[in-house]
């Protein structure tokens, strides 16, 4: 099997497991991410608008003191731009169906909360396959210091996350069970 197979059957497998994660309660998974970012005000936070089952980081962006940007994809095979979001801002449906700022300024995160379908215990991360978050993190990470933390279920942890060179780790990954940082 190839490389890309074998993410491709982790995410099937990643997605019923996190489908099922979402049935339950998760509301401290929120307060342990805002803790998490709160030496981070005044920085530039990327979040994301949740789509199906993923963890809903709404509420700790909305708190946020400083400003916050939600990530539009602009081509295939191209890094994420990131539009400015504000609570209760119109938004409209870009690429893949996300759900995007109608308007706003381009902003440049330095702390992005990251949506995935798995990860592992070394800070890897198994996302929807297109490349866009390690993209984007390559990028930004060569300019200067980026934090990426992962925001997702703790059942959604696998026992090792298939790599290749293009994949990023993250900084630290917040569960409704706990922070882990790496």
């Amino acid at each position: 099997m190839t490389i890309n197979e074998i993410k491709a059957q982790a995410r099937k497998e990643c997605f019923a497991t996190r489908a099922e994660a979402f049935k339950t309660e998760h509301g401290q998974a929120n307060k342990i991410l805002a803790d998490y970012l709160a030496p981070h005000r005044g920085k530039v936070l990327s979040g994301y608008i949740a789509m199906r089952t993923e963890m809903d980081p709404m509420v700790v962006m909305a708190a946020h003191q400083g400003p916050v940007g939600v990530p539009v994809i602009v081509a295939k095979d191209q890094p994420l731009r990131f539009r400015e979001w504000s609570p209760g801002c119109t938004l409209v449906e870009g690429e893949l169906k996300a759900m995007i700022p109608a308007e706003g300024g381009w902003i440049e995160p330095e702390v992005l909360i990251v949506p995935l379908v798995g990860f592992d215990a070394r800070g890897y991360r198994l996302g929807y396959g297109g490349g866009f978050y390690d993209r984007t993190l390559a990028m930004l990470r060569a300019k200067r210091p980026t934090i990426a933390v992962g925001f997702s279920f703790a059942a959604q942890e696998l026992p090792e996350v298939p790599i290749d060179e293009y994949d990023q780790r993250l900084d630290a990954i917040v569960t409704e069970k706990g922070l882990r940082v790496f």
